[in-house]
């Protein structure tokens, strides 16, 4: 019984909620990081998001399991390993999702919309869409901009255009990045496990992902730059001793732009160089400078929002 437990969890990947915290990127933009009603409907996004992902996940494995089996460390998954029989894992999925998707909809009815395309794009993404060149990568994508999308309407949160235009650059970038490597990972076994790879030819690939990683640093450096300027003089004076700064009203954002070039440079580094693209969120956790650069990014735009703009 433990062990079947054991197998659930893993089957559920948890390490792969590391993206449900796409949901918190409105409470924090939007200003609204300290308004206990807007952490306790975001926090309750995120599980939300968690339970069907992981549904997602069980759903996938089992339309996978033939492929799973021929994959180096997808045949270790509890599903393709025969751990957890098919019609348990099924009841199980099916059962998550029809319990929890009411809440979502109590929670926002525009929350219970994004959750509900984001359950319907995975479904189609596990039956079909998968094997459609690029519509998959798209797919892939779109699940990062609902989740962020998610949290958006969960607080029913306002963010310019740009916030989208750089979510979605984000999004693709790191689902090229996720053929790229997988198709190297596979070389050539790739048609037994994924023969939309087939389809993908290196130096295609290599223009996609110079394409969004260009898109995605450059938007949300336009994201940064339209947002209002930030009025920091009487904070940063008390701080320094009285000592003014010749700009008390300017766009302190703009300075994490660097710290995110060199993330997008770092993960091409990933990709190319160290060939662990196939997992984002294996990379994010175990690449320390890319780690590094994500948690200084995030003290940058706490510090910047919630202190300079205070």
């Amino acid at each position: 019984m433990v062990k079947l437990f054991w197998a659930i969890l893993k089957a559920s990947r948890p390490k792969q909620w590391i993206k449900n915290f796409a949901v918190f990127a409105a409470l924090i933009f939007s200003g609204g990081l300290l308004d206990k009603t807007n952490q306790l409907k975001t926090l309750e996004a995120f599980l939300l998001f968690c339970i069907f992902s992981s549904a997602t996940y069980i759903l996938n494995d089992i339309f996978d399991i033939e492929r799973d089996k021929l994959h180096p460390f997808k045949k270790k998954r509890p599903i393709a390993s025969g751990l957890i029989p098919i019609p348990l894992a099924l009841t199980l999925a099916l059962g998550a999702i029809i319990i929890f998707l009411p809440l979502s909809y109590l929670l926002s009815p525009a929350f219970f919309f994004a959750v509900l395309v984001y359950l319907i794009l995975q479904l189609f993404y596990s039956a079909y869409l998968k094997q459609v060149i690029l519509i998959d990568v798209l797919v892939i994508a779109a699940g990062f901009v609902l989740r962020v999308y998610g949290g958006v309407w969960a607080i029913d949160a306002h963010l310019n255009v740009w916030f989208l235009l750089s979510v979605t650059s984000f999004a693709l970038f790191l689902a090229i990045g996720k053929r790229r490597s997988e198709r190297t990972l596979m070389e050539s076994q790739a048609f037994r496990h994924r023969e939309t790879l087939l389809h993908y030819p290196e130096s295609l690939l290599d223009i996609l992902t110079s394409m969004f990683a260009n898109s995605a640093w450059l938007t949300y450096a336009f994201f940064a730059f339209l947002q209002p300027p930030i009025q920091a003089g009487r904070v940063l004076s008390n701080f320094l001793g009285g000592f003014e700064l010749p700009f008390p009203e300017a766009k302190y954002l703009m300075a994490t732009v660097p710290v995110v070039i060199y993330a997008v440079m770092r993960y091409l580094y990933i990709i190319y160089e160290k060939k662990e693209g196939e997992s984002p969120e294996r990379v994010i956790l175990t690449d320390t400078p890319l780690l590094a650069s994500v948690l200084i990014w995030g003290i940058l735009v706490l510090g910047i929002i919630y202190y300079l703009g205070a």
